[in-house]
């Protein structure tokens, strides 16, 4: 049996988890005993969560266990930036437009399908769609806009550039230059969707929360040791993104970064009133991928996420976010320098799992024995597609959709540690450089 070393940890004070109106309400238990199921999905993260859903949908009359090492909503997929994006983003790349087109409809079905799943279950995750800006402060930077109106010209999906004063009346803040806004991203608290999806799930899944896996063994059946606990299952699913080399069915492929965030306090009334008189919440993300992601919240709150670091243990330290806070602190007295009495109520850490080529880990390695990882940043979106069509090639169905997604989610090959690290914090620290005033 393989041991699991590296496990998931609580990166510093979770905002999203700390605020979402379901937390405590998932209510799955730590997995103790020996147990049966036809099958196993580690990860209860948007594609475990996505998996678990449209498998059971599948086979009704099948046993699923659903177990993750922390609560949900306290991992990846609860410490995002709360965006659901429809549209290839900067993070996901691609030179083809043929290929982000089925992205772009890839997205758009995700986002159908998690919003169905919210009304159907009212599930209260201050789900908006407002919309994004894509938004520049350095003039070097103003390039990036261009591109990316051309890849919508492409997809002929509507957009809108916004400048000048007319950008500071939509934002409340005259720091940027020039935004390309589009209409179609969602924005919401990530912790409650994950909860609230997870609350969701049919009868036939049984979740275990704070139930970290210790062992792994493949075979017929796969076996997953716990502390005190054990699952056999005839099919075993790893969805478990920056920690699925742990697993050892694949080296080599993912390159896990932290990144951080703060969250305000709500703004007094007479802030919001003050400083944001007419501004409805918005997101923004910036021209350079180094740069700093935006949000003002309903709740009258400031989003901040920036600072990037390389981490072998697959978490943070108190000095790293507290580094990272001061950075938070910095770039919102830059954007905000008349609300700097306003403190920041929560910092984290939390990972992004990249790829060398922006291709997701999509693999069938044995039979009944399937994972997916590497999420590039925009997990919500592309975690929900992946695990509906994970669970459809499980269920033996075929589609053009299902056999897109397997053709072009091929990870290209990085090299191991101390090259991957050395190599990755390198240019992690380059491209801090290069994005200057974005953060």
């Amino acid at each position: 049996m393989k041991k699991i070393h590296r496990l998931p940890a609580i990166d510093g004070e979770l905002g999203w988890y700390e605020t979402s109106p379901l937390t405590g309400h998932t209510k799955g238990d730590r997995l103790k005993g020996k147990h049966k199921f036809d099958v196993l999905i580690i990860g209860a993260g948007f594609s475990g969560l996505s998996t678990a859903g449209h498998l059971a949908e599948l086979w009704p009359d099948s046993r699923i266990a659903l177990v993750d090492a922390l609560r949900v909503g306290q991992g990846t997929s609860g410490r995002n930036a709360g965006f659901i994006i429809d549209l290839p983003h900067n993070l996901d790349a691609n030179a083809d437009p043929e290929i982000d087109k089925k992205i772009y409809q890839l997205n758009r079905f995700a986002i159908s399908r998690l919003d169905q799943i919210r009304q159907q279950n009212g599930i209260d995750c201050s789900w908006q769609k407002t919309g994004k800006y894509f938004a520049a402060h350095e003039a070097s930077n103003l390039c990036h806009l261009d591109s990316f109106t051309k890849t919508l010209d492409t997809l002929n999906t509507p957009y809108e550039v916004i400048e000048g004063s007319a950008l500071q009346q939509r934002l409340g803040t005259g720091y940027y230059q020039k935004a390309v806004y589009t209409p179609d991203n969602i924005l919401m608290n990530p912790a409650a969707l994950a909860q609230g999806v997870a609350l969701a799930l049919p009868a036939n899944v049984t979740l275990f929360e704070n139930s970290p896996v210790t062992g792994i063994e493949y075979g017929s059946p796969h076996r997953a040791r716990f502390l005190g606990g054990e699952i056999e299952a005839n099919t075993l699913v790893l969805s478990t993104n920056s920690f699925g080399e742990e697993f050892g069915l694949f080296q080599q492929r993912l390159a896990p970064v932290f990144t951080y965030a703060s969250l305000t306090r709500p703004m007094s009334e007479a802030q919001a009133g003050q400083y944001f008189p007419d501004t409805a919440p918005w997101g923004l993300t910036s021209a350079h991928p180094a740069g700093t992601t935006v949000r003002l919240t309903p709740d009258r709150r400031i989003f901040i996420r920036n600072s990037f670091s390389f981490e072998t243990s697959l978490r943070t330290d108190q000095h790293t976010l507290d580094r990272a806070w001061k950075q938070h602190r910095a770039s919102f007295s830059a954007r905000f320098p008349e609300l700097s009495e306003l403190d920041f109520e929560y910092t984290w850490g939390g990972m992004l799992c990249m790829t060398l080529n922006h291709q997701s880990l999509f693999q069938q390695s044995a039979d009944n024995l399937y994972a997916l990882s590497g999420m590039n940043g925009v997990g919500v979106a592309k975690g929900t597609y992946l695990g509906y069509y994970l669970a459809e090639w499980i269920a033996g169905r075929d589609s053009d959709e299902l056999d897109f997604i397997r053709r072009h989610n091929q990870p290209s090959w990085v090299p191991p540690d101390p090259l991957r690290s050395v190599g990755a914090r390198i240019r992690l620290h380059y491209e801090a450089g290069k994005a200057a005033g974005e953060i």
